[in-house]
C-alpha cells in the first residue's frame, strides 16, 4: 500500500497492520484516516480494542449514521481478540462494507497468529507490516523518508542524519520532513545536514573517534574542543572511542573476503561505516588496537574518578591513539 493511500484503496476494504514498530503502525493508521476524511470531510472515525469487539459492536461502528456514511473504523490489540468474535470479523472481512475502512492492527509476537492466517486469506484484506527497523537499516529508513518527500539524500548524510539524531524513527522522520523543508528541492549533503544537526553530542563523539584513529591528529583535537565547548560530555568521547576501537579489532579479525552486509553485522556497526573502518584499518594492527583499547580504558576511568581537567585527558588520549596509528 502507498504511504498515503487513496480512499479507493481504503473504503470497502480491510488493512491488515502488523508488527511491533508502533511508529510505523501508527503512521499507517494515520493515513487511511487521512484518506478517508479527505473523501469526506465528514466521514466519521471510531476505535475499538479488540478485546471488546463483538459482532454487534462491529456493525454498530461501522453502520451508517445521521451526518455521514462513510467511516473509517479502528480495531487494535487484535492479538487480544476474543474467540468467540473471530468468526463474526472474518465473515465481515470476506465481504466488507463499501463506504467504510476497516484497519486491525495487530501488535506483533505469536498470540493471534491464527486470525491473521485467516485474514491473509481474504481477498479484501491487505497486509501492512511495521517490522522493526534494525539499526544498520536506519540510514535506508532516512533516505526513504527524504525520497516520500520529492527529495534525494546522499548515503553519508543519511549516515550522518542516524548518528545525530538517534536510532527513534519518529525523531528521523521528522529531521528529514525538517530538512526537505528547509532545502526545498535541493539535495541533501552532508554539509547541509551538519548545519542542523551538527552540534548533536553523540555526532560530534564519533566524529572525534573517527579523526583520531584515522590519525588526523590536528582534526581530532579541534573537533575535540569544539565538541567540548559546546558541551559534549567528556565520557560520551570516551564511550565513541571504545566504540571505534572495538569496530577495528573485529575488522582485523574478521575472515578476508567477507561481504559488507556481513561485515557490518559483526562490527555492529551499518553497512555506510564498514567503508570507515576498512579506510582505517589499513594502518592498524592488532598490537596497536589493544594499546588504544588501553588507553581508552585508562582515559575513562580517569574521567568518571573525577579527573581535575577532562579535557587534558581527552586531548592526550586522541594524541596516543593518533600516535599509535602514525607509529607503524
Amino acid at each position: 500500500m502507498a504511504r498515503t493511500p487513496s480512499a479507493a484503496q481504503v473504503l470497502g476494504h480491510v488493512v491488515l497492520v502488523t508488527g511491533k514498530e508502533e511508529y510505523l503502525s501508527a503512521r499507517t493508521v494515520a493515513s487511511v484516516r487521512e484518506a478517508v476524511r479527505a473523501h469526506d470531510a465528514e466521514a466519521e472515525l471510531a476505535e475499538s480494542p479488540a478485546s471488546d469487539l463483538t459482532l454487534a459492536s462491529l456493525g454498530e461502528m461501522s453502520a451508517p449514521s445521521l451526518f455521514s456514511s462513510i467511516r473509517c473504523v479502528v480495531v487494535r490489540g487484535l492479538e487480544d481478540l476474543p474467540d468467540e468474535s473471530v468468526e463474526g470479523l472474518l465473515a465481515y472481512c470476506a465481504a466488507p462494507a463499501d463506504d467504510v475502512a476497516l484497519v486491525l492492527v495487530h501488535s506483533g509476537g505469536q498470540k493471534g497468529s491464527g486470525v491473521l492466517t485467516k485474514l491473509r486469506k481474504l481477498g479484501p484484506v491487505t497486509e501492512v507490516k511495521s517490522e522493526e527497523v534494525r539499526a544498520n537499516e536506519m540510514p535506508a529508513f532516512v533516505t526513504s523518508e527524504v525520497a516520500s518527500h520529492g527529495a534525494r539524500i546522499d548515503s553519508d548524510a543519511a549516515a550522518y542524519l542516524v548518528q545525530a539524531v538517534g536510532t527513534d524513527l519518529r525523531s528521523l522522520a521528522a529531521a528529514a520532513d525538517q530538512l526537505t523543508n528547509d532545502f526545498h528541492g535541493e539535495h541533501l549533503t552532508v554539509d547541509k545536514v551538519q548545519r542542523y544537526f551538527g552540534g548533536r553530542a553523540e555526532a560530534k563523539s564519533f566524529t572525534v573517534a573517527d579523526a583520531a584513529f584515522a590519525g588526523r591528529r590536528a582534526v581530532a583535537l579541534e573537533e575535540l574542543r569544539w565538541a567540548l565547548d559546546s558541551g559534549t560530555s567528556p565520557v560520551l568521547v570516551t564511550s565513541a572511542m571504545a566504540a571505534s576501537a572495538r569496530s577495528l579489532a573485529r575488522y582485523l579479525g574478521a575472515p578476508r573476503g567477507a561481504r559488507d552486509a556481513d561485515l557490518a553485522r559483526d562490527l555492529g556497526v551499518p553497512p555506510w561505516k564498514v567503508r570507515t573502518v576498512r579506510d582505517q584499518s589499513r594502518s592498524w594492527n592488532p598490537g596497536g588496537i589493544a594499546a588504544a583499547v588501553r588507553a581508552v580504558a585508562v582515559a575513562d576511568a580517569d574521567i568518571k574518578g573525577q579527573a581535575h581537567d577532562a579535557s587534558y585527558t581527552l586531548e592526550r588520549l586522541v594524541l596516543t591513539v593518533a600516535g599509535l596509528r602514525e607509529s607503524r
